[in-house]
C-alpha cells in the first residue's frame, strides 16, 4: 500500500516538478493556466464534498464527527502558527500559509489510511468521506485570518469588518463553500451530467497542478534555502500531535475505533491540494517552497510510513 501510494502518478508528477526545478530545466506552466487549474480543483473538491454529504444524510455520528472535524480544522492552525512564528522563525504570511495546511486534510493520506485500517481490522464509517470534505475549508479561513489580520488593521483602520470581508468573501473560500452548497443541493442525480468534467478529469488536472507546485517549490527552495532543520522538525511534530489529539477526541465522542482512528488521520494529514490552490490565489506572496516542502515533502511520507500505524494503535488501545 505504501509503495503503491508513493509511486502513484499524482506523487510522481510532483517529484518530476521537483527534479525539473532543481535541474534548472526551462519546463514551466503558464501562469493563467496554473490559476485555472487551481480554480478547477477547488470547484471539484467542494462540489464532490457536497454530493457526498447529500448522499450519506445527516446522522448523529456524522454530526458529531463532522462538528469535531470542522472544529479541529479551524483550531489546529492556531498553535501551529504560534510554533511556526516562534520556533520556526517564519514571517506572518508564510507562517499563516503553512499553518493552514496543517488544519486541512490530504485526500491521498485519507484513502491510504482507510485501506490500511480495513486491513488492520479497524474499518471506519463510510460517512468519513463527508467529514473529509467538511474539513477542507475551515483551515483556509483560519489561515487567512492569521495572515490578513495585521495587514487589514494597518491599511484600513477598521480591522474587524474589513478582516471578515477579506476572509469570508475571498475568491478561494467563496468557490469552495459555494461549490459545496451546489453539490449539497444537486445531490448525486444533479451531479451526474457534470461528473465527467469534475470527476473524470480531476486526477489528470491534479497531476499537472502538482507538477507546477513541484517546479515552484524546487525553484523557491533553490533560491531561498527556506526549509530549515527547525521547520523539518515541525513538519514531523505537527502531524504527530494533531493525530493523537484527533483520535482521542474521536474516542471521547463515542466513535468506534476505526472511525476515531480515521478522524485522527484527518487531523494529522497536511493538505497539498486544496490549501496550496487556495494560497496560490489568496496569498501569492507566501513561499510554496516552504509550505509544499513541509506538507508534501516531509509530513506526507511520515504519515504514510509511520503515523497512520501509530494512530491505529492508539485507537485500538483506547477502544
Amino acid at each position: 500500500m505504501v509503495f503503491d501510494t508513493l509511486t502513484s502518478p499524482i506523487i510522481l508528477f510532483f517529484a518530476l516538478g521537483l527534479f525539473a526545478g532543481f535541474a534548472r530545466s526551462d519546463l514551466a506552466i503558464p501562469e493563467a493556466f496554473a490559476k485555472g487549474m487551481a480554480i478547477y480543483l477547488m470547484a471539484a473538491i467542494g462540489l464532490k464534498g457536497g454530493v457526498e454529504v447529500s448522499t450519506s444524510g445527516m446522522t448523529e455520528a456524522l454530526f458529531l464527527a463532522g462538528a469535531a472535524g470542522m472544529t479541529l480544522s479551524f483550531i489546529l492552525p492556531l498553535p501551529a502558527f504560534a510554533a511556526l512564528r516562534g520556533f520556526g522563525r517564519l514571517g506572518r504570511v508564510d507562517a499563516a500559509a503553512v499553518a493552514a495546511h496543517y488544519g486541512s486534510v490530504s485526500l491521498v493520506t485519507f484513502i491510504t489510511a482507510n485501506e490500511m485500517l480495513k486491513g488492520a481490522g479497524l474499518p471506519a464509517a463510510g460517512f468519513m468521506v463527508a467529514v473529509l470534505a467538511l474539513m477542507e475549508t475551515p483551515a483556509i479561513v483560519s489561515g487567512l485570518l492569521l495572515a490578513r489580520r495585521g495587514k487589514i488593521a494597518a491599511e484600513q483602520g477598521g480591522p474587524e469588518r474589513a478582516l471578515w470581508h477579506e476572509v469570508l468573501l475571498n475568491a478561494s473560500v467563496v468557490l469552495l463553500v459555494g461549490a459545496f452548497v451546489i453539490g449539497l443541493i444537486a445531490g448525486e442525480k444533479g451531479f451526474a451530467p457534470v461528473k465527467p468534467v469534475f470527476d473524470g478529469g480531476y486526477k489528470g488536472i491534479l497531476c499537472l497542478f502538482l507538477l507546477d507546485m513541484g517546479l515552484i517549490a524546487a525553484r523557491r527552495l533553490r533560491e531561498t534555502r527556506a526549509l530549515t532543520l527547525r521547520l523539518g522538525l515541525l513538519a514531523v511534530a505537527l502531524p504527530l500531535v494533531n493525530g493523537l489529539l484527533g483520535v482521542v477526541i474521536g474516542s471521547a465522542l463515542g466513535l468506534d475505533a476505526g472511525t476515531a482512528a480515521l478522524l485522527g488521520v484527518l487531523a494529522a494529514s497536511a493538505s497539498y491540494i486544496a490549501v496550496p490552490a487556495a494560497m496560490r490565489l489568496a496569498l501569492p506572496e507566501a513561499d510554496p517552497g516552504i509550505y509544499l516542502a513541509m506538507s508534501l515533502g516531509i509530513s506526507f511520507p511520515f504519515n504514510i510510513v509511520v503515523n497512520i500505524a501509530l494512530i491505529a494503535s492508539v485507537a485500538r488501545m483506547i477502544g
